[in-house]
């Protein structure tokens, strides 16, 4: 393939990621053509300049609405971009198809509708990937990579520089509270390993969806915890990439910890690790027994951790 590449993926931190293995495979396949990834600026912008697209654009543009209704007047400054491309995928839910009907419309030369929703027995990953064998592309290596830039690496090493050099991350919250463990067995295990690990700092993160279990552990561990709140996700990455362990759930933050290379000790509850754990190797899950986490002690958690930072 020649030309331009156009890859459309809305959706969330963890969505995004899991399709990486996917660019990965174009980018590997058709090194010449220009990637560009049209979606939520500061999801895409992990990609743009670091490895996968040389640009982004954001998905969040009102003109964007008219390509999904059948026989609409296009937007030109929308139709003359899509023309450009040859080669679109999109990941975009379109059960009608009225969205790649107008793409075509618009111009665009080749379009592979490539939206799929994940579900058991096989990784995400791999099933967003299956779209492009019908380029001729095979997905082998379902775990995602992040690759910061060396401006992600000096914005890391600002933001450490009164942290410990050798420190655990703690994402306490997910955004949905049946994936939550309890904030106070996570105070537990950071706790016991503060006190085993002369030296180890904490950092503890989260956004606005992790206002609760964010507030209940700092309000145990925060004088000796360093915050991370909504740091750009390129400058998260070089920080992740630098702790000794990360700990958290089922969410997407997990999953830019697994990609930018940390050992990740995840938590599973309710959902199937078979079909979302980022699959790493320096990934260890524990899955809560019949997905109940009021039976998963700190005991075991903390066990693991241990373990982990032994290694």
């Amino acid at each position: 393939m020649s030309g331009r590449i156009l890859v459309i993926r809305g959706g969330a931190i963890g969505d995004f990621i899991l399709t990486l293995p996917a660019i990965r495979l174009l980018r590997e396949a058709f090194p010449q053509s220009p990637i560009e990834i049209l979606g939520y600026k500061h999801i895409v912008s992990l990609a743009e300049g670091r490895f996968y697209a040389q640009a982004t654009r954001s998905i969040e543009y009102a003109p964007m609405a008219r390509f999904f209704v059948p026989g609409a007047e296009l937007d030109g400054e929308l139709s003359a971009y899509f023309s450009g491309f040859q080669q679109v995928i999109s990941y975009l839910s379109d059960p009608q198809g009225h969205f790649e009907a107008n793409l075509r419309r618009a111009g665009a030369k080749q379009v592979l509708q490539a939206y799929a929703r994940p579900e058991a027995p096989e990784h995400a990953a791999v099933q967003l990937a299956r779209p492009l064998e019908k380029l001729a592309l095979y997905l082998e290596n379902p775990a995602a990579e992040v690759f910061p830039s060396p401006e992600d690496h000096a914005a890391a090493v600002g933001f450490l520089s009164t942290t410990s050099q050798s420190f655990i991350a703690l994402h306490p919250g997910s955004g949905s509270e049946r994936k939550n463990w309890m904030p106070e067995r996570w105070v537990a295990v950071v706790e016991g390993l503060l006190e085993t690990q002369p030296g180890l700092g904490l950092l503890v993160m989260g956004g606005e969806a992790d206002e609760r279990p964010l507030a209940e552990v700092l309000k145990r561990v925060g004088a000796r915890a360093q915050v991370a709140r909504d740091l750009p996700l390129p400058h998260l990455a070089a920080v992740l990439q630098r702790c000794q362990l990360f700990l958290g759930h089922d969410t997407g933050i997990a999953h830019l910890a697994a990609a930018s290379g940390a050992p990740c000790l995840l938590l599973f509850g309710p959902t199937d690790p078979a079909v979302w754990a980022p699959r790493n190797a320096q990934v260890r899950v524990l899955e809560a027994p019949c997905g109940e986490f009021a039976r998963l002690s700190a005991d075991r958690v903390f066990a693991e951790a241990l373990r982990m930072l032994a290694r």
